[in-house]
């Protein structure tokens, strides 16, 4: 009985931790595929299954791909509403975590792509920075990412690129 109740308690202190109770961990190769592609399916079925997760961080996810899904829809006033609203979850994440490299990636990769309109460029040379100074402490996923998309990047480049 007593093996039972700890149990129990165990799983309730884990549940209020915000604990993951067997998930599966964000697919960031997924992702990071995904934002290399303009595909609206695609981009759709990430953010679908953002939208049922949590875990730290998810807002700078799901507003990059936001901000990625309103390069490809055809309205304007969507466009601005989607760029809008993925700029604010993004940058909220910035705010909450201000030296996560892979955030700033994040930044630098839509910075690089939006229209002058949104006035979004501001900010480029400092995440390259940072992207830089953080490189080797990110995940081997990450880092593949950023070396990748640095091969066509203006501001991000690495040796091996």
């Amino acid at each position: 009985m007593k093996i039972i109740l700890l149990f129990l308690i165990s799983a309730t202190i884990t549940k209020s931790a915000g604990g993951q109770e067997n998930r599966p961990e964000f697919d960031r190769s997924a992702f990071y595929r995904v934002m290399g592609r303009d595909s609206l399916p695609e981009i759709e079925a990430i953010l679908k299954t953002l939208k049922k997760d949590s875990f730290i961080g998810k807002e700078a996810f799901e507003g990059t791909l936001l901000m990625k899904k309103a390069g490809l829809v055809v309205n304007p006033k969507t466009k601005l509403s989607l760029f809008k609203l993925g700029h604010e979850e993004l940058e909220m994440e910035l705010t909450r975590d201000s030296m996560n490299a892979e955030f700033h990636f994040l930044r630098l990769v839509i910075q690089e792509h939006a229209p002058g309109l949104v006035h979004y460029h501001d900010k480029l040379q400092e995440d390259g920075l940072i992207i830089r100074r953080f490189f080797k402490y990110l995940t081997p996923v990450v880092q593949r990412a950023i070396v990748d998309y640095s091969k066509k990047s203006k501001i991000l480049k690495f040796p091996d690129s």
